[in-house]
């Protein structure tokens, strides 16, 4: 090209005249000049030369500053918050508050910081340099270090920092980002540890049945020191900054200090995201979570059984994260502290789903695993207020949380549309496997774990109503999967059943054909959420009768398991005849139904719905070998019986009378 021609000073070509004759000749149009034949015209899309000087600054001018946000549209429709690199929070109050945060117990002052990430130059090279004293003869190389704080990132450039640094992290083909939480691919109940103290000695449910296993306060000091020295020792950590509970009076703020662009990623979407101006007035949090689940604990350690160690701290307000990188342990942790300090501002918090219909009429919906709580909760005619926790307060329910977190396995797009279509962009898929060149995700691969996730934001479902409030609830739902097969399709509880079914939480899973074993196993969980649950389970159903008396509400226990006979003998409960039973909840008119009453639960079941064959609605009816099914009925009333004993030692109220209403609406044999 050399001898085509020479470079001048402007930076353009002068060409010799034998290459202008070899040349193309340039296109030019009259500025400014109005043809009746413009679009016949090929125009010049040359521009003006933009003014840099390096690389790094025309790379500079590629980005501009905006901040992540949860939309706070009013209704159901779908409004997508912005989001962006950076947050106009200011820069020094910020990393003052996160010095606090990540301070040792050992130094007076926390870990200095920076913004930004440490790979880019530009960030790094001017940074101011704040005159200090002479260091003390006792100083570690830790303290000649930077940190760098990555605050508040945005979902592409998260995606950007676990492609880039984190094994393991692909874009898939719908654009989520498919990753790995390492050894452990579920929460590790067993090694959850709460501090146990003067306060929470009293005032937390500890002992049989109990999730809360103790830890004193000085182990949980070791542990958090050992997390905090492990990401003070890092290049960078990821800070969020977020909310729980979409009720403005009684949201806590939340920060997660975490070692991966994934877990930063994960509660990006599973808390509620701040706009710019409440992000700038953030301030200090209420509750912190240090999550060096990279770094295992010490299992030399007072109360360790492992190298996993998750540990809460309602004093302090923390709680520390060692030796497993499962995101669902900050989610869970969280949830564990709302039934703290909710109660204490008396309101209930809930392990439940909850929807809405167009005329305001609010339903909860409990349920364990496989009962069809997320399902059944989510109905294109009814806006989805959230799927998994909630409070009831004075003024109506809110979600605690601002996404979902769905399981993956087995999903189509045929069984959950909703869903199905919420994995893109900003979407999180945990430990799934996908084609090598493709990256289609395959959903009944469960080659890394069965318990493959989805974590997205409230807003990627369509029907999801923002900001995620409604009045008080109409209807209760308690779902059990009967694999028993003989509790009725439907029935309607007084306020004592409520409570009994509510304390239960009550399942049956199929126990698997190992060795030919087809035998149902009863599963009961309290309140539908035992692994988080603080207080006694009492407490937490006491609460919900109140307030459901208050409010006019109605339980109903939907059995979504089976009819006819147990697992291998009868069948399962169409999803249609359940909808429609779901439906006749809503419209109200099953409390027009007439009713009779089954014996030894005395649950009462109405005679018709509208949709459901009447020969399903009484399970006897049902059985072809009445015996059998006499004696099946016995036996599930018999766990029900063995199992509600852990709660006749405690007493609700001065006189114990709730207690025995209760215990009375149990089975009667």
């Amino acid at each position: 090209m050399a001898g085509n021609g020479n470079e001048n000073t402007d930076g353009e070509f002068s060409f010799s005249a034998a290459a202008a004759r070899d040349a193309l000749p340039r296109i030019t149009t009259e500025k400014g000049a109005k043809s009746p034949t413009s679009a016949d015209v090929c125009h010049d899309d040359t521009a003006s030369r933009v003014n840099f000087q390096t690389i790094d600054e025309l790379h500079s001018l590629q980005k501009k500053r905006s901040a992540p946000t949860t939309p706070l549209k009013e209704g159901g429709g779908v409004v997508m918050g912005t989001s962006g690199p950076t947050t106009p929070v200011s820069g020094e109050t910020m990393l003052q508050s996160v010095s606090a945060s990540l301070a040792s117990l050992t130094r007076e002052t926390g870990p200095k910081l920076i913004r930004g990430d440490p790979t880019s130059a530009a960030k790094v090279a001017h940074v101011p340099q704040t005159p200090t004293s002479l260091p003390a003869a006792d100083v570690s190389d830790s303290a000649l270090k930077f940190t760098h704080v990555l605050h508040n990132l945005s979902p592409a450039e998260l995606y950007e920092q676990a492609i880039k640094y984190e094994k393991g992290s692909f874009v898939t083909s719908t654009g989520a980002l498919a990753t790995l939480s390492g050894a452990k691919t579920g929460r590790s109940p067993k090694d959850k540890r709460v501090v146990k103290d003067e306060t929470t000695e009293s005032e937390l449910w500890w002992g049989k049945g109990s999730p809360n296993i103790e830890m004193d306060e000085q182990t949980f000091l070791v542990n958090r020191e050992r997390a905090v020295d492990y990401l003070n020792s890092l290049d960078k950590v990821f800070v969020n900054d977020q909310y729980l509970n979409w009720d403005p009076e009684n949201r806590i703020k939340v920060r997660i200090v975490s070692a991966r662009a994934y877990h930063s990623l994960f509660m990006h979407n599973m808390c509620i995201r701040p706009t710019p101006e409440e992000l700038e007035n953030f301030g200090t949090p209420d509750f912190t979570i240090f999550n060096a689940g990279k770094f295992p604990c010490n299992r030399y350690t007072h109360y360790m059984t492992s190298s996993t160690s998750v540990d809460i701290n309602l004093g302090r307000r923390e709680m520390v994260i060692l030796g497993t990188q499962y995101a669902g342990e900050m989610k869970k942790g969280l949830f564990g502290v709302m039934h703290y300090l909710m109660p204490k501002r008396k309101i209930l918090s809930l392990h439940s789903g909850c929807n809405m219909g167009k005329d305001g009429d609010v339903a909860l919906f409990f349920g364990l695993s496989g009962t069809g709580k997320t399902t059944l909760s989510t109905d294109h005619n009814r806006y989805l207020i959230g799927d998994d926790e909630h409070c009831w307060s004075e003024t109506g329910v809110s979600n605690i949380e601002g996404g979902c977190y769905a399981k993956c396995i087995d999903l189509s797009r045929e069984k959950e549309p909703d869903i199905w279509n919420a994995i893109k962009f900003g979407t999180v898929l945990e430990n799934v496997v996908f084609d090598e060149h493709t990256r289609e995700v395959d959903y009944t691969d469960k080659s890394v774990t069965e318990n493959t996730r989805a974590a997205y934001p409230i807003e990627y479902i369509p029907n999801s109503k923002i900001p995620c409030v409604g009045p008080h609830p109409k209807n209760v739902i308690l779902l059990a999967c009967d694999a028993f097969g003989v509790l009725p399709p439907i029935s309607k509880l007084n306020l004592a059943q409520t409570m009994y079914h509510f304390i239960s939480g009550y399942t049956a899973l199929v126990a698997g054909t190992e060795e030919g074993v087809k035998e149902p196993r009863a599963t009961f969980s309290a309140c539908f959420g035992a692994a988080f649950i603080m207080l006694h389970p009492t407490k937490y159903a006491a609460m919900l009768a109140e307030k459901m008396q208050a409010q006019g509400a109605t339980g109903w226990l939907v059995n979504t398991g089976w009819s006819g006979g147990s697992y291998g003998s009868g069948s399962r409960i169409k999803l249609a005849y359940t909808r429609k039973i779901i439906d006749a909840i809503h419209s109200g008119s099953l409390l027009n139904a007439t009713y009779q009453k089954t014996e030894i639960f005395g649950l009462e079941i109405p005679n018709e719905v509208e949709g459901v064959p009447s020969e399903i609605l009484e399970p006897m009816n049902a059985w072809e070998d009445k015996e059998a099914y006499t004696d099946t009925l016995l036996k599930l009333a018999g766990l029900f019986r063995n199992n509600f004993e852990t709660f006749t030692s405690h007493t609700i109220g001065d006189d114990g009378k709730l207690t025995e209403e209760i215990l009375a609406a149990g089975p009667n044999f």
